[in-house]
């Protein structure tokens, strides 16, 4: 995979309305600098990752306050309303950048504990993969589904089961067109993932770390800021 170039894409357009917060989640404060800088410094400081682009809101007044100490490019693109159009705006302002069609890492601006372990094995694995795959942990605990009025109606079987994360890669031009036909036929897209399966291939799921957790809720904040700490980040 050494002559086959690696770009990152962060879509960090979001408001994260769950965080009750005075700014989108991504720039609140982690360890004493933002989540977004955490999260674009541990893509940056890969050394397979060739450039980030990162998709933010038209008005963000925050960006301007990131500081990410980078040898490759950082990259600015205007977000979109949902996560998709985040993405393929920042694809889009990739293939002008780069002529082959290089793999992408999407990356949630709100992991900022992402290892470089799991982008190793990630690459490693799908090297030679014809569609890509997505970081995941597999489902250990019982789970239940369940009605309007949160009573149980079933207990799902968890084998096979895997629960996304963030990186998913897969070639530029590949994903450009998943997302783009998704979008003309207005599928819903939750992940890169889904508009890959909505086009008819297949991606592979890739065992990642549990400590590769999304900043949701206020909580996340004291737990991430811990697995820093654990990781060799004070």
């Amino acid at each position: 995979m050494s002559n086959q170039s690696v770009w990152a894409i962060v879509p960090a357009a979001g408001i994260g309305a769950r965080m009750q917060a005075d700014r989108p989640k991504q720039y609140l404060d982690l360890a004493g600098r933002t989540v977004l800088e955490h999260t674009l410094q541990r893509l940056a400081d890969h050394p397979r990752v060739k450039g980030i682009i990162v998709a933010i809101a038209e008005h963000d007044p925050w960006w301007v306050q990131v500081s990410v100490k980078s040898d490759s490019p950082i990259h600015v693109v205007v977000g979109g309303k949902e996560r998709a159009d985040s993405v393929y705006n920042a694809l889009t302002a990739l293939a002008k950048i780069s002529d082959d069609d290089p793999w992408v890492l999407v990356h949630d601006a709100a992991r900022p504990c992402l290892r470089h372990q799991d982008i190793d094995h990630m690459l490693a694995t799908l090297v030679n993969h014809s569609v890509g795959g997505v970081l995941g942990i597999s489902v250990t605990d019982t789970v239940k589904r369940t009605d309007a009025e949160h009573e149980i109606t079933a207990t799902v079987e968890r084998q096979g089961l895997w629960r996304a994360l963030t990186p998913q890669m897969f070639r530029l031009n590949t994903l450009k067109e998943a997302l783009y036909m998704a979008k003309k036929q207005q599928l819903v897209v939750t992940d890169e993932a889904s508009a890959i399966e909505l086009s008819g291939l297949k991606a592979v799921m890739v065992e990642g770390h549990a400590d590769n957790i999304k900043i949701t809720v206020p909580e996340d904040l004291a737990l991430a800021s811990l697995f820093l700490k654990q990781q060799g980040e004070h």
